[in-house]
């Protein structure tokens, strides 16, 4: 069977350059994670897996779920996608159109990954200096993980940037291996 990135990608970008036209690119944004999240759930992604149902059942257990968020031309993707047998793809859709919303709007969210709470002050600098490196908007989402010991690990799209004391004993350890 095919990737699921290639056969997620024409609605994905459908579904983008449609919401940039209209100007919509937040609301299809808020519909496809909605849409998504319900997918992802266990008993809904065996629902829409059910080769018994037909695909205007699956579309339409979808959209009563989703109803608050969901107009007429959502409807129509989610009605499209269902005939299409392309349901279980909505994550990946939903996934790919917020890289192509981000690549739109140059805006990039970074995980920030600390062994401690990060201050303000301590926030602001690391997105003054992504924004440099990357040379867009940079907002953080910062977590915490304790088994870091120390440092930080930055993920934005595929480039990560462990500066963690936990990575340094890892290359360390490979190095003296080698």
């Amino acid at each position: 069977m095919a990737d699921y990135n290639t056969l997620a990608r024409p609605y994905a970008k459908a579904a983008f350059e449609y919401a940039l036209s209209e100007g919509k690119l937040a609301d299809w944004s808020a519909m496809l994670g909605m849409v998504a999240e319900a997918a992802s759930n266990k008993e809904v992604a065996a629902f829409l897996l059910n080769p018994s149902l037909n695909s205007g059942a699956k579309a339409e257990l979808l959209l009563d779920i989703c109803k608050v968020k969901v107009d007429d031309k959502s409807s129509n993707f989610i009605q499209l996608l269902s005939e299409k047998s392309r349901l279980p793809l909505i994550p990946v859709i939903a996934g790919m159109y917020e890289a192509f919303r981000a690549e739109q709007e140059k805006s990039v969210e970074a995980l920030v990954t600390s062994a401690f709470e990060l201050e303000a002050e301590q926030q602001q600098l690391l997105v003054d200096a992504l924004r440099k490196r990357l040379n867009c908007e940079v907002t953080l989402k910062v977590e915490i993980d304790k088994r870091l010991i120390g440092g930080v690990v930055i993920r934005t799209g595929d480039l990560v940037i462990d500066g963690s004391i936990r990575g340094k004993l890892a290359k360390l350890a490979e190095s003296l291996k080698s």
